[in-house]
């Protein structure tokens, strides 16, 4: 058999085998993770009024792979990231968010390489979800990089913004074990569709990206590739063919 259908078998629930254990509460990861001693650029915190019916931005949402020279703007930037992965409330001293997530662990972490954003300079940046802001973890331009990481992929070289989503595996293993490989890829679906929609709903245009070099990904953003490791892309842009939604 091969390596995923060893997975799809050894993960499965079986009555008489309940993948996880017992919760040792002492021991339990981190929610989130924040980079510190990095510059923070704060997000605007009034969300985004979208008043565009939800059938319209369903029938709308597309792949885009040709891109406009058009910056993303800061509150939009920030409108997606809220919408994609933000905290939507806080109840009974949790604070949950906008997508689902199993066991509300929570394992996905959001990284953004700016191409072209307002009032940010080309470089990576961490989501920090707590505060809503962006951390810069580093300067530069990575378009070349990236790019090449994503085979050749044109699409992360000419969109204002590349979103990578890592997971760190220990925050869902904690509670169930190897069978937390499958939640973690479905947390990042819900969260990807998340973006898809809300790009759409502001006539932005996304392309999630699945085909990547993952060991070149986790050097440019400084992830080990075993406790945390890229899992996901995503493109985001104006498309040169308006989206047109009424």
């Amino acid at each position: 058999m091969s390596i995923g259908d060893d997975f799809q078998k050894e993960t499965k629930y079986l009555r008489h085998k309940l993948l996880g254990g017992n919760l040792d509460w002492a021991n339990k990861p981190e929610t989130y993770k924040s980079y510190p001693q990095c510059k923070k650029i704060e997000l605007p915190t009034e969300v985004k009024e979208v008043t565009v019916p939800f059938n319209e931005v369903l029938r709308k949402r597309r792949s885009s792979r040709a891109f406009s020279a058009q910056q993303l703007s800061l509150e939009d930037l920030a409108f997606l990231l809220w919408a994609s992965t933000g905290i939507q409330r806080k109840q009974q001293g949790f604070e949950f968010r906008m997508a689902p997530s199993a066991g509300a662990l929570y394992p996905i972490e959001t990284y953004i390489v700016s191409n072209k954003i307002e009032h940010v300079e080309k470089g990576l940046y961490h989501y920090n979800i707590r505060d809503h802001s962006l951390e810069e973890v580093k300067r530069g331009d990575f378009c070349d990089d990236l790019t090449h990481a994503a085979l050749d992929q044109n699409i992360c070289f000419v969109a204002p913004a590349v979103f990578i989503w890592t997971a760190i595996f220990g925050r869902s293993k904690w509670k169930y074990s190897q069978r937390a490989y499958r939640y973690v890829y479905l947390d990042a679906g819900h969260i990807a569709q998340n973006l898809a929609l809300a790009a759409t709903s502001i006539s932005y245009g996304s392309c999630q990206v699945g085909a990547f070099f993952d060991d070149e990904v986790n050097s440019i953003i400084g992830v080990d590739g075993v406790e945390e490791s890229t899992i996901y892309l995503s493109v985001v842009g104006h498309p040169k063919k308006p989206i047109q939604i009424v």
